[in-house]
């Protein structure tokens, strides 16, 4: 067991590190890098998940009903720890909350289940960032504009994957692997990216990033260990959730709260060193997912 998961985790800490030492030798502007990963690569990967052969949207149902769940219950739970440290839960609750399935949970779900975990957990990285764009916008902001999210491609990308999943029409082969070749360039991209925002890290609020660490990954397991044996799930389905529970806070938390100008500082404090606590709960969640 311990081979196995040191076999899944090693490539993609290696490729985080490639990038945090390419980032402190060049510290480059990541502002394109972004924009290409959510405007291009990412839509294209969520399309070429979601139309392809291999998902079953209504096999998978119930395990994205689970993420939901985690991503709310998540939140219930660590909105009494951030009054308990007197810090604003719109700061705090929001990367408990939506953590990293992209940079993380999209490589580890194939190093751990092979290409069969990936479509599901593509579903379930969907589901994070649709709930994050409208759930989390308005936890931070009570006004916020979800008009935005219809100008979001990623959006777009979901509801043509989706009704590609539920229709079943016929897909040329050039279509289906050029978006394939667009796509798989996002994880190595991202895993390289959340290198480079390491370098980053505020230590004034480290202490922050510490128990943001220990509460996303802890709450997490806690509701998919009670939610798991409800749902019905296949022994697969339920590795991946207990996988997806077991994630970090997203780097995505950081750009959010940078829009909405939330106290940007302490949330970058809480996904950077959230991230790097990955090293412990990782392996921890893969032992539990790969047990399911």
């Amino acid at each position: 067991m311990t081979e196995r998961i040191l076999g899944i985790i090693l490539p993609v800490f290696s490729v985080i590190a490639i990038g945090y030492l390419w980032g402190r030798r060049v510290q480059p502007d990541m502002g394109m890098v972004n924009r290409i990963s959510m405007n291009v690569l990412a839509p294209a990967l969520i399309f070429s998940a979601l139309s392809s052969k291999s998902f079953d949207v209504r096999g998978d149902a119930m395990l994205m009903v689970g993420s939901v769940g985690i991503v709310l219950g998540s939140g219930l739970l660590a909105w009494p720890v951030a009054r308990w440290l007197k810090q604003d839960p719109r700061t705090f609750v929001p990367p408990m909350m939506f953590n990293n399935c992209g940079n993380m949970g999209l490589p580890l779900s194939v190093l751990a289940f092979g290409e069969a975990g990936f479509g599901p957990m593509v579903a379930l990285f969907v589901i994070s960032n649709l709930l994050h764009f409208t759930l989390g916008a308005w936890i931070i902001d009570h006004h916020a504009r979800f008009g935005r999210l219809l100008r979001n491609p990623m959006v777009w990308s979901t509801f043509a994957g989706f009704a590609f999943a539920f229709a079943r029409p016929p897909l040329p082969d050039w279509i289906a692997v050029t978006f394939k070749m667009v796509g798989d360039g996002l994880i190595p991209l991202m895993l390289l990216s959340l290198g480079v925002r390491l370098t980053g890290i505020r230590w004034n609020d480290a202490w922050l990033g510490v128990v943001g660490g220990v509460v996303c990954p802890v709450t997490g397991l806690v509701v998919a260990l009670a939610l798991a044996p409800l749902l019905g799930l296949t022994d697969l389905q339920r590795g991946l959730l207990v996988l997806f529970a077991a994630l970090p806070p997203a780097v995505l938390n950081f750009m959010v709260a940078e829009q909405y100008r939330q106290e940007p500082g302490k949330v970058a404090s809480i996904v950077l060193v959230g991230n790097l606590l990955a090293v412990v709960f990782i392996p921890i969640g893969l032992a539990l997912a790969l047990r399911q």
